[in-house]
Protein backbone atom coordinates (compact mmCIF):
# COMPACT_ATOMS: atom_id res chain seq x y z
CA UNK A 1 0.00 0.00 0.00
CA UNK A 2 1.19 3.22 -0.80
CA UNK A 3 2.21 5.82 2.22
CA UNK A 4 2.12 9.58 1.74
CA UNK A 5 5.50 11.32 1.55
CA UNK A 6 4.58 13.44 4.65
CA UNK A 7 1.74 11.22 5.86
CA UNK A 8 -0.82 13.39 8.60
CA UNK A 9 -0.02 12.31 11.93
CA UNK A 10 -2.75 10.50 14.58
CA UNK A 11 -3.59 12.94 17.47
CA UNK A 12 -4.55 11.87 20.96
CA UNK A 13 -5.89 13.92 23.67
CA UNK A 14 -4.34 12.74 26.99
CA UNK A 15 -4.65 14.20 30.58
CA UNK A 16 -3.57 11.66 32.73
CA UNK A 17 -6.99 9.39 33.44
CA UNK A 18 -7.76 6.08 33.03
CA UNK A 19 -9.86 7.06 29.76
CA UNK A 20 -7.27 8.67 28.23
CA UNK A 21 -4.81 5.94 28.23
CA UNK A 22 -7.44 3.21 26.78
CA UNK A 23 -7.12 5.92 23.69
CA UNK A 24 -3.53 6.62 24.24
CA UNK A 25 -3.03 2.53 23.69
CA UNK A 26 -5.26 2.47 21.00
CA UNK A 27 -3.84 4.93 18.92
CA UNK A 28 -0.03 4.19 19.22
CA UNK A 29 -1.31 0.76 17.89
CA UNK A 30 -2.83 2.37 15.02
CA UNK A 31 -0.05 5.22 14.42
CA UNK A 32 2.50 1.91 14.36
CA UNK A 33 0.07 -0.20 12.53
CA UNK A 34 -0.48 2.56 9.57
CA UNK A 35 3.31 3.96 10.14
CA UNK A 36 2.66 7.17 10.42
CA UNK A 37 3.80 9.51 13.41
CA UNK A 38 1.36 10.24 16.84
CA UNK A 39 1.45 13.52 18.37
CA UNK A 40 0.43 13.51 22.34
CA UNK A 41 -2.01 17.18 23.02
CA UNK A 42 -2.52 18.26 26.34
CA UNK A 43 -4.72 21.23 26.83
CA UNK A 44 -4.26 23.52 29.95
CA UNK A 45 -7.64 24.95 30.64
CA UNK A 46 -7.52 27.57 33.03
CA UNK A 47 -10.42 28.71 35.02
CA UNK A 48 -10.68 32.25 34.78
CA UNK A 49 -13.31 33.84 37.73
CA UNK A 50 -14.02 37.57 37.86
CA UNK A 51 -16.04 39.62 40.57
CA UNK A 52 -15.75 42.20 42.82
CA UNK A 53 -11.83 42.56 43.54
CA UNK A 54 -11.05 39.64 41.06
CA UNK A 55 -9.25 40.68 38.03
CA UNK A 56 -7.75 37.37 36.41
CA UNK A 57 -7.17 33.74 36.66
CA UNK A 58 -6.97 32.13 39.75
CA UNK A 59 -4.62 29.67 38.95
CA UNK A 60 -0.72 28.98 38.76
CA UNK A 61 -0.60 28.79 35.09
CA UNK A 62 3.30 27.59 35.16
CA UNK A 63 2.48 24.60 37.23
CA UNK A 64 -0.40 23.65 35.33
CA UNK A 65 1.75 23.63 32.73
CA UNK A 66 4.28 21.58 34.26
CA UNK A 67 1.59 19.11 35.49
CA UNK A 68 0.89 19.05 31.22
CA UNK A 69 4.43 18.76 30.42
CA UNK A 70 4.66 15.58 32.93
CA UNK A 71 1.68 14.27 31.87
CA UNK A 72 2.39 13.97 28.24
CA UNK A 73 5.90 13.05 29.11
CA UNK A 74 5.09 9.67 30.67
CA UNK A 75 2.32 8.94 28.09
CA UNK A 76 4.99 9.56 25.32
CA UNK A 77 6.88 6.09 26.79
CA UNK A 78 4.00 4.45 27.55
CA UNK A 79 2.90 4.77 23.56
CA UNK A 80 6.05 4.01 22.52
CA UNK A 81 6.17 0.64 24.40
CA UNK A 82 2.99 -0.19 22.91
CA UNK A 83 3.85 0.74 19.40
CA UNK A 84 7.79 -1.21 19.98
CA UNK A 85 6.31 -4.79 19.13
CA UNK A 86 5.04 -3.26 15.92
CA UNK A 87 7.20 -0.86 14.62
CA UNK A 88 9.28 2.13 15.85
CA UNK A 89 7.17 5.13 15.27
CA UNK A 90 7.74 9.41 15.69
CA UNK A 91 5.94 10.49 18.91
CA UNK A 92 5.53 14.32 19.99
CA UNK A 93 3.79 16.16 22.36
CA UNK A 94 2.35 18.99 22.62
CA UNK A 95 1.06 21.24 25.26
CA UNK A 96 -1.23 24.04 24.36
CA UNK A 97 -3.47 26.83 26.75
CA UNK A 98 -6.97 26.29 26.02
CA UNK A 99 -10.31 24.20 26.76
CA UNK A 100 -9.57 20.93 25.66
CA UNK A 101 -12.46 20.72 22.67
CA UNK A 102 -11.02 24.13 21.26
CA UNK A 103 -7.43 22.64 21.16
CA UNK A 104 -8.19 18.90 19.58
CA UNK A 105 -10.29 21.19 17.20
CA UNK A 106 -7.37 22.72 16.34
CA UNK A 107 -5.18 19.87 15.94
CA UNK A 108 -7.93 18.13 13.97
CA UNK A 109 -7.20 20.10 11.31
CA UNK A 110 -3.99 18.68 10.30
CA UNK A 111 -4.58 14.93 11.10
CA UNK A 112 -5.28 11.96 9.83
CA UNK A 113 -7.34 11.04 13.01
CA UNK A 114 -8.37 11.94 16.07
CA UNK A 115 -8.29 10.01 19.01
CA UNK A 116 -10.27 10.79 22.32
CA UNK A 117 -11.74 8.62 25.07
CA UNK A 118 -15.20 8.21 26.21
CA UNK A 119 -16.12 7.71 29.94
CA UNK A 120 -18.15 5.57 32.21
CA UNK A 121 -19.44 1.76 32.45
CA UNK A 122 -21.77 -0.30 33.51
CA UNK A 123 -25.74 0.32 33.18
CA UNK A 124 -25.74 3.45 32.74
CA UNK A 125 -22.74 3.96 30.68
CA UNK A 126 -24.52 5.36 27.74
CA UNK A 127 -25.70 8.63 29.64
CA UNK A 128 -22.53 8.98 30.69
CA UNK A 129 -20.32 9.38 27.26
CA UNK A 130 -18.33 12.59 28.39
CA UNK A 131 -18.67 15.89 27.14
CA UNK A 132 -15.62 16.27 25.23
CA UNK A 133 -15.31 13.17 23.20
CA UNK A 134 -19.51 14.25 22.17
CA UNK A 135 -18.42 18.11 21.02
CA UNK A 136 -15.24 16.75 18.91
CA UNK A 137 -17.16 14.01 17.36
CA UNK A 138 -19.15 16.63 16.01
CA UNK A 139 -16.73 19.93 14.90
CA UNK A 140 -13.70 17.58 14.25
CA UNK A 141 -11.67 18.30 10.71
CA UNK A 142 -10.73 14.81 10.10
CA UNK A 143 -12.52 11.46 11.39
CA UNK A 144 -12.60 10.93 15.19
CA UNK A 145 -12.05 7.19 17.16
CA UNK A 146 -13.81 7.19 20.21
CA UNK A 147 -12.27 4.61 22.78
CA UNK A 148 -14.37 2.99 25.09
CA UNK A 149 -12.59 1.64 28.54
CA UNK A 150 -14.47 -1.74 27.78
CA UNK A 151 -12.10 -4.22 25.92
CA UNK A 152 -12.87 -5.18 22.29
CA UNK A 153 -11.92 -8.90 21.20
CA UNK A 154 -9.24 -8.77 19.18
CA UNK A 155 -10.46 -11.09 16.47
CA UNK A 156 -13.87 -9.46 16.04
CA UNK A 157 -15.07 -7.91 12.87
CA UNK A 158 -15.21 -4.64 12.00
CA UNK A 159 -19.06 -3.42 11.04
CA UNK A 160 -19.44 -0.24 8.88
CA UNK A 161 -22.86 1.62 8.15
CA UNK A 162 -23.80 1.98 4.65
CA UNK A 163 -26.58 4.00 3.17
CA UNK A 164 -24.69 5.15 0.09
CA UNK A 165 -24.26 8.75 1.17
CA UNK A 166 -20.52 10.77 0.32
CA UNK A 167 -19.95 9.70 3.95
CA UNK A 168 -21.26 6.37 4.42
CA UNK A 169 -18.05 5.99 1.39
CA UNK A 170 -15.60 7.26 3.53
CA UNK A 171 -16.55 5.01 6.11
CA UNK A 172 -16.59 2.38 3.66
CA UNK A 173 -13.00 2.82 2.57
CA UNK A 174 -11.88 3.39 6.18
CA UNK A 175 -13.91 -0.17 7.28
CA UNK A 176 -11.94 -1.99 4.22
CA UNK A 177 -8.98 -0.90 5.31
CA UNK A 178 -8.93 -1.45 8.61
CA UNK A 179 -10.56 -5.49 8.23
CA UNK A 180 -7.71 -5.76 6.01
CA UNK A 181 -4.97 -4.73 7.95
CA UNK A 182 -5.90 -6.31 11.12
CA UNK A 183 -6.63 -9.37 9.26
CA UNK A 184 -10.68 -9.77 9.71
CA UNK A 185 -13.79 -9.72 8.51
CA UNK A 186 -16.19 -6.63 7.72
CA UNK A 187 -19.73 -7.01 7.94
CA UNK A 188 -21.42 -3.97 6.18
CA UNK A 189 -25.05 -3.11 7.41
CA UNK A 190 -27.66 -1.04 5.45
CA UNK A 191 -31.19 -1.00 7.70
CA UNK A 192 -34.30 0.23 6.30
CA UNK A 193 -37.83 1.38 7.08
CA UNK A 194 -40.86 2.04 5.79
CA UNK A 195 -42.03 5.13 7.68
CA UNK A 196 -43.50 7.33 5.00
CA UNK A 197 -42.94 5.25 2.29
CA UNK A 198 -45.44 3.52 0.39
CA UNK A 199 -44.23 0.29 -1.34
CA UNK A 200 -43.88 -3.47 -1.02
CA UNK A 201 -41.44 -4.37 2.02
CA UNK A 202 -40.03 -6.84 -1.10
CA UNK A 203 -39.07 -3.84 -2.72
CA UNK A 204 -37.35 -1.94 -0.09
CA UNK A 205 -35.31 -4.65 0.75
CA UNK A 206 -34.35 -5.22 -2.91
CA UNK A 207 -33.29 -1.72 -3.15
CA UNK A 208 -31.61 -1.78 0.39
CA UNK A 209 -29.80 -4.77 -0.96
CA UNK A 210 -28.60 -3.12 -4.35
CA UNK A 211 -27.75 -0.09 -2.62
CA UNK A 212 -24.97 -2.12 -0.20
CA UNK A 213 -23.99 -4.14 -3.13
CA UNK A 214 -22.88 -0.89 -5.40
CA UNK A 215 -21.23 0.77 -2.38
CA UNK A 216 -18.99 -2.13 -1.46
CA UNK A 217 -18.23 -3.41 -4.89
CA UNK A 218 -14.78 -1.14 -5.78
CA UNK A 219 -13.58 -2.09 -1.92
CA UNK A 220 -14.45 -5.87 -2.75
CA UNK A 221 -12.61 -5.84 -5.81
CA UNK A 222 -9.59 -3.81 -3.61
CA UNK A 223 -9.66 -6.14 -0.92
CA UNK A 224 -10.15 -9.33 -2.10
CA UNK A 225 -8.61 -11.12 1.31
CA UNK A 226 -11.50 -9.48 3.67
CA UNK A 227 -14.32 -11.71 3.94
CA UNK A 228 -18.03 -9.79 3.85
CA UNK A 229 -21.00 -10.32 5.30
CA UNK A 230 -23.87 -8.12 4.05
CA UNK A 231 -26.36 -7.58 6.57
CA UNK A 232 -29.15 -5.45 4.87
CA UNK A 233 -32.93 -5.82 8.08
CA UNK A 234 -35.84 -3.66 8.13
CA UNK A 235 -34.62 -2.08 11.51
CA UNK A 236 -33.47 1.41 12.98
CA UNK A 237 -30.04 1.92 11.16
CA UNK A 238 -28.24 2.37 14.69
CA UNK A 239 -29.63 -0.89 16.02
CA UNK A 240 -29.11 -2.59 12.89
CA UNK A 241 -25.65 -1.56 13.66
CA UNK A 242 -24.93 -2.56 17.57
CA UNK A 243 -26.58 -5.66 16.76
CA UNK A 244 -24.26 -6.33 14.21
CA UNK A 245 -21.19 -5.12 16.15
CA UNK A 246 -21.84 -7.31 19.72
CA UNK A 247 -18.83 -9.11 19.21
CA UNK A 248 -16.82 -6.42 17.27
CA UNK A 249 -13.59 -5.22 17.40
CA UNK A 250 -14.46 -1.77 15.75
CA UNK A 251 -17.12 -0.04 14.73
CA UNK A 252 -17.14 2.37 11.26
CA UNK A 253 -20.19 4.92 10.73
CA UNK A 254 -20.26 8.33 8.79
CA UNK A 255 -20.93 11.48 10.51
CA UNK A 256 -23.84 12.11 8.46
CA UNK A 257 -26.18 10.09 6.02
CA UNK A 258 -28.42 10.33 3.41
CA UNK A 259 -30.27 12.77 4.63
CA UNK A 260 -27.27 15.51 6.08
CA UNK A 261 -25.41 18.31 4.20
CA UNK A 262 -21.66 19.22 4.19
CA UNK A 263 -21.82 21.65 7.32
CA UNK A 264 -24.14 19.31 9.57
CA UNK A 265 -22.20 18.22 12.52
CA UNK A 266 -23.20 14.80 13.22
CA UNK A 267 -26.35 12.73 12.30
CA UNK A 268 -28.44 10.83 14.63
CA UNK A 269 -27.31 7.67 13.68
CA UNK A 270 -23.66 8.45 14.14
CA UNK A 271 -24.82 9.89 17.34
CA UNK A 272 -27.15 6.95 18.50
CA UNK A 273 -23.92 4.44 17.96
CA UNK A 274 -21.81 6.68 19.64
CA UNK A 275 -23.52 7.00 22.48
CA UNK A 276 -24.40 2.86 22.73
CA UNK A 277 -20.96 1.41 21.12
CA UNK A 278 -19.25 -0.83 23.24
CA UNK A 279 -15.80 -1.23 21.08
CA UNK A 280 -13.84 1.19 19.27
CA UNK A 281 -15.85 3.49 17.00
CA UNK A 282 -14.52 5.71 14.18
CA UNK A 283 -16.92 8.55 13.08
CA UNK A 284 -15.70 9.26 9.08
CA UNK A 285 -15.71 13.26 8.77
CA UNK A 286 -14.70 15.11 5.95
CA UNK A 287 -11.07 16.12 6.06
CA UNK A 288 -9.81 19.39 6.03
CA UNK A 289 -7.32 20.33 3.24
CA UNK A 290 -4.48 21.86 5.11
Amino acid sequence: MNTPANPKPVVVGVDGSEQSRHALRWAAEYAAHHRVALRLVFAVDVPVDYGPGLAGPLYDVDELRRHGETIVSDAAQQAAAVAAPITDITITTDVVAGSAVAVLRHHSESARLLVVGSRGLGAFRRTLLGSVSTSIARHAGCPVAVIPESTAPADGAVVVGVDGSACSTDAVAIAFDEAARRNTGLIAVNAWSEFYRYEARSTMQTEAEAVLAESIAGFAEKYPDVQVQRVVVEERAAKAILDAAAHAQLIVVGSHGRGGFAGMTLGSVAQAVLHGAECPLIIARPVLES
